[in-house]
């Protein structure tokens, strides 16, 4: 969450850069319990100190022949009053934090203000697949090559769903195995997290309390849990309410795991067959590093992700999102944008994002600086990548006119050596 102390002494900066993410921030209602609490721990102190003076001088009064009852009895009425204040205090904190942790994290300066109207792409990679064809949807391509089958998912499950058949499983289960060994190459620590997380985990994360409704609850646990949305959610909380060396930064790690969304059912019409569903397959890269460690690291997770998609040979473009269209818990984001021919659109694979210390002040996730002192990590997340995305855009780009579909070289080992796959003959 946003350093109280950040809007108390520049109110008006964080107000502007809230606007710039689409968001109306006064924070005029934060001054006001911030300046009573202030006003109150001061009433506080000062009674508890009164309470220590006038107990410490008990024995001298009663040595002296004093009336010792009247100290007891202010004391006494010294000890209500500072516990209705105590009780006040802990009421105007809980409101301070629900006022403070909804708000987004501020947007870093150099980003555009608005939304996704305003992002701008700065890189492309290969050029579009022209065809000397007509080329099919992958949709089509995937039922006639036999890699998915729709009907039997919707039979099973229902809309937004899809099951991996024959060649099409081998071809996902390649991909992940294809990320992995990269991530692992580049020293990366692999974590098989639990798909059930606690509240406390969404809540570091920067999901809770706003987008609640936006995952699946399990109904009857107690306490609350829920299905995660992506890896980042579990990875993310692995270090909560730790204090870590310095040595130990920056920790790098990748999860794979299926991810689990409602947002499925505001699909547009053309977002059909795989490009957005209730579950999908996703490799998702963490780091935790320091103040001085987190650009190198957003730079370092941006190219991974890049070589990841030069590497099976898609054309995609790197766009620099506005601040509107940066998710709630980041400052920063680049999205890496795959070519869906059939679509005559870019669609995002992975998202590579630096939430700087939004989500280790949530999670109290810190550690001992060189200065000897405790400071907040910096958080980072991309996707490393998505294959729900991916897939489609692979048989769609290396489609042939015959209906097969190439295998991009990196994936032939995981293939069994196979090239290519073919249509199913009927």
């Amino acid at each position: 969450m946003i350093d109280v102390k950040l809007i108390l002494e520049k109110p008006e900066y964080v107000k502007e850069a809230l606007k710039k993410k689409n968001w109306e921030f006064d924070p005029a209602p934060i001054q006001k319990l911030s300046e009573e609490r202030l006003s109150l721990l001061k009433e506080v102190e000062a009674s508890k100190a009164e309470q220590n003076r006038l107990s410490a001088s008990v024995p001298s009064v009663k040595k002296e022949g004093g009336d010792i009852k009247a100290i007891f009895a202010k004391v006494k009425e010294l000890g209500a009053a500072t516990k209705a204040s105590e009780e006040r205090l802990k009421a105007i904190e809980a409101e301070l934090k629900s006022l403070i942790e909804v708000l987004p994290n501020l947007p870093d300066p150099d980003l555009a203000a608005g939304g996704k109207e305003n992002n701008k792409p700065f890189y492309v990679y290969g050029k579009k697949p022209e065809f000397g064809f007509t080329p099919k949807d992958h949709v089509t391509l995937c039922e006639s090559c036999g890699l998915i089958d729709y009907k039997r998912a919707a039979k099973i499950s229902g809309t937004g769903t899809w099951v991996y058949t024959n060649l099409g499983a081998r071809l996902e289960w390649a991909l992940l195995n294809y990320f992995i060994a990269n991530h692992l190459a580049d020293g990366y620590e692999m974590i098989l997290p639990p798909h059930i997380l606690n509240y406390q985990s969404g809540y570091t994360a920067g999901q809770f309390p706003k987008f609640e409704e936006d995952v699946f609850w399990l109904e009857g646990s107690e306490p609350r849990k829920f299905i995660l949305p992506t890896a980042e959610t579990a990875l993310v909380n692995l270090h909560r309410d730790e204090i870590l060396p310095l040595d130990q930064l920056p920790r790098k790690y990748f999860a794979y795991t299926p991810c689990y969304r409602k947002e499925a059912g505001s699909y547009r019409t053309e977002e059909r067959g795989m490009i957005r569903g209730y579950q999908f397959d996703k490799v998702e890269m963490v780091q935790y590093t320091t103040e001085e460690g987190s650009d190198a690291a957003f730079d370092e997770m941006v190219k991974k992700a890049m070589k990841l998609v030069e590497g099976l040979g898609l054309h995609f473009q790197v766009d620099k999102l506005a601040a509107g269209d940066c998710s709630h818990s980041m400052a920063r984001t680049y999205d890496i944008e795959v070519w869906i021919p059939s679509m005559g659109i870019y669609k995002e694979v992975s998202s590579v994002s630096n939430a700087r210390d939004y989500q280790a002040r949530r999670g109290m996730m810190r550690y001992k600086g060189a200065d000897g002192k405790t400071h907040f990590m910096h958080t980072l997340n991309g996707s490393g990548l998505a294959t729900s995305r991916i897939f489609p855009a692979l048989v769609e780009q290396l489609q042939q006119e015959d209906g097969s579909i190439v295998i991009p070289e990196v994936l032939r080992p995981y293939m069994g050596g196979l090239e290519v796959i073919k249509p199913i003959k009927k």
